[in-house]
């Protein structure tokens, strides 16, 4: 048996403006149009989901994705289940100005449960089909529903139920693409992917 001694580590201070590291997920950065859709995942196993509550103020909303570089919010309850989705495009879109001028009030006054896509109004995509297909198709679907986020269901390994495993986002692939476009302009994003060599 050793009687070697075990040693304490030494200790520092924690310094003003330290921050976390946070998950990457660790995708190939440039892709074509024929590479694996899954290429183009986020996938919410290796990364951390952004989430907000029905009572969140939408600029607090706002906020989070401007700090995170993201376009798409889960809104969830106090048990996590989805009940929303929550994106760049709502915030910008004219149904704030539209509850204002019915209701009254200020911008402020708003909360994310004003704004957000109900669950049952959301279309997701199976795991099962995202493996089978590529970039390609998966802009073809995301301009036939006009969107630019695809939610993708699996099944979760752990409870069998069906959760949320990944999100596609139309300015995150046209990033990986190499194009540099203004995702509001959906007409223009639509014939610079199929200058980029797709038919879609």
């Amino acid at each position: 048996m050793s009687h070697r001694l075990y040693q304490p580590l030494p200790l520092h201070r924690l310094e003003q403006g330290t921050r976390y590291f946070h998950p990457k997920q660790e995708l190939p950065w440039r892709v074509t149009l024929d590479d694996p859709a899954l290429s183009v995942m986020t996938d919410l196993s290796q990364v951390t989901a952004f989430i907000v509550e029905l009572s969140t103020p939408l600029d607090k909303g706002l906020e989070i994705m401007i700090k995170r570089g993201i376009r798409i919010l889960l809104v969830c309850d106090a048990d996590d289940n989805i009940i929303g989705l929550l994106t760049s495009r709502d915030i910008a879109g004219d149904k704030s100005h539209r509850i204002l001028a019915k209701a009254g009030g200020v911008r402020e006054d708003l909360r994310v449960s004003d704004i957000m896509t109900l669950r049952p109004k959301l279309d997701v995509l199976s795991m099962e089909d995202v493996r089978r297909v590529r970039v390609g198709d998966l802009i073809a679907t995301l301009r036939q529903v006009d969107r630019q986020h695809a939610l993708v269901l699996d099944r979760d390994p752990e409870t069998r139920k069906p959760a949320v495993r990944g999100i596609f986002s139309l300015s995150q692939i046209s990033l990986r693409l190499g194009l540099n476009i203004d995702p509001s302009r959906q007409a223009t994003l639509y014939a610079e992917f199929e200058n980029a060599g797709g038919v879609l």
